[in-house]
């Protein structure tokens, strides 16, 4: 597979060609399959979206001094990946990123979950979803009509009409262009294992989960009122609505949970839910992309207040991009770094680096996506889940 080009001396190979030879084989082998756990380790860490080569995100993890010898993560690590394990890259690179992918997320999930712990993505998610009834043969075909309608050359609605489990062809174009059945199968063992998860609460203050979680969204997961809500009791009801989902589906049809996640279709548009939304100045899209829940875009005033949420899905540019006025003039580079927004429920800042709650009604949500593909792996923060600041290389 084809990686980044790492600046000369930047990294030290010694862990991490073990490491890509162990995902080599992850990528095609069995391994054992467990359900999720509480993590352990006197290290416990989270890394945004791994969307980016093999190589690069080892790279990543040996720069923070995270990988054993034997091709692992060292044993007094725990790392939680926040989702959103395919698509990248140039059109040209298609194949090489899906069998990249393929074993980063095989290679995570060959650790066993207390030790790694697996937030699922609208990546991941459209695996089974939108494609879920596509072999090699017929998403190839739809991939070069969709190419043809990007190119000019072909027509939006006709594609639509073909292939009406897509909602347009910038799907398989762009969004999902590197799909493989094999990359199906996978997510769905892990699924099935209840080994990815919606949301995880390393603390009764701390969510992590894909996309974040509105008042709403926990309201349509049986958690309702006006105390606040303890991040453990939010986890385990957006967890048992995703394993109660994955109970009653059945292969080749689009896995769905019901008011907290619909995937795309031609007659109703694109994704809908919390592995989608965006936080977003309402003045920044229509209307309808905020009415739901199922949603496209959130108001952050409708975060849970008391609560820190940590969640991948979102870089920088496209932050800035929707939340207007509430984000400051960049200032200084912001590949790789963490970000955080702020809010009492009336007023909304967000900027570069973490902070602090001001306050105990303050909701706090911590944006780990860093745009992996293009950021310099020395430089590349990761969550410290205890300190709630970036971490530091061990």
């Amino acid at each position: 597979m084809r990686g980044p080009v790492l600046a000369s001396g930047s990294m030290s190979w010694s862990a991490i060609a073990p490491a890509l030879e162990r995902a080599r084989e992850d990528a095609v082998s069995a391994y054992a399959l467990g359900a999720r756990a509480a993590p352990r380790g006197a290290r416990r860490l989270a890394i945004g979206d791994p969307q980016a080569p093999l190589p690069a995100f080892l790279a990543i993890l040996d720069s923070q001094g995270l990988l054993g010898d034997d091709g692992r993560l060292a044993p007094n690590v725990h790392l939680v990946s926040m989702g959103d394990h395919f698509d990248w890259g140039k059109r040209e690179d298609r194949d090489s990123v899906a069998r990249s992918g393929q074993a980063l997320l095989a290679w995570l999930a060959a650790h066993p979950p207390e030790q790694v712990t697996l937030i699922l993505g609208n990546h991941d998610l459209g695996r089974v979803g939108e494609l879920a009834d596509f072999d090699e043969v017929s998403f190839r075909a739809a991939q070069t009509e969709a190419d043809a309608v990007a190119g000019g050359q072909g027509s939006a609605e006709r594609f639509r009409e073909r292939h009406p489990q897509l909602p347009a062809p910038e799907l398989v174009s762009r969004d999902l262009s590197s799909f493989r059945p094999e990359q199906r199968r996978l997510v769905a063992e892990l699924l099935r294992a209840r080994r990815f998860c919606t949301a995880l609460a390393p603390s009764p203050r701390l969510l992590l989960s894909h996309a974040g979680v509105t008042r709403e969204d926990l309201a349509a997961a049986g958690l309702s009122g006006n105390a606040p809500i303890d991040a453990g009791a939010a986890s385990q009801a957006l967890n048992a609505a995703l394993d109660h989902a994955v109970a009653s589906w059945q292969d080749q049809t689009p896995l769905a949970i019901p008011a907290l996640h619909r995937p795309g279709e031609a007659a109703r548009g694109e994704g809908r839910g919390i592995f989608y939304h965006r936080p977003s100045h309402p003045d920044a899209g229509g209307r309808d992309l905020f009415e739901g829940p199922p949603r496209r875009r959130f108001d952050p005033r409708w975060l849970p207040p008391s609560m820190v949420q940590a969640i991948g899905h979102i870089g920088d540019r496209k932050c800035r991009e929707l939340l207007r006025h509430w984000a400051p003039p960049v200032r200084e580079a912001t590949l790789g770094r963490l970000r955080h927004l702020r809010t009492n429920g009336r007023d909304v800042r967000y900027d570069v680096g973490v902070a602090e709650p001001r306050d105990s009604d303050e909701a706090l949500l911590l944006f780990l996506d860093g745009t992996m593909a293009r950021a310099e792996p020395r430089s590349y923060e990761l969550l410290d889940l205890d300190t709630l600041c970036p971490a530091s290389p061990c």
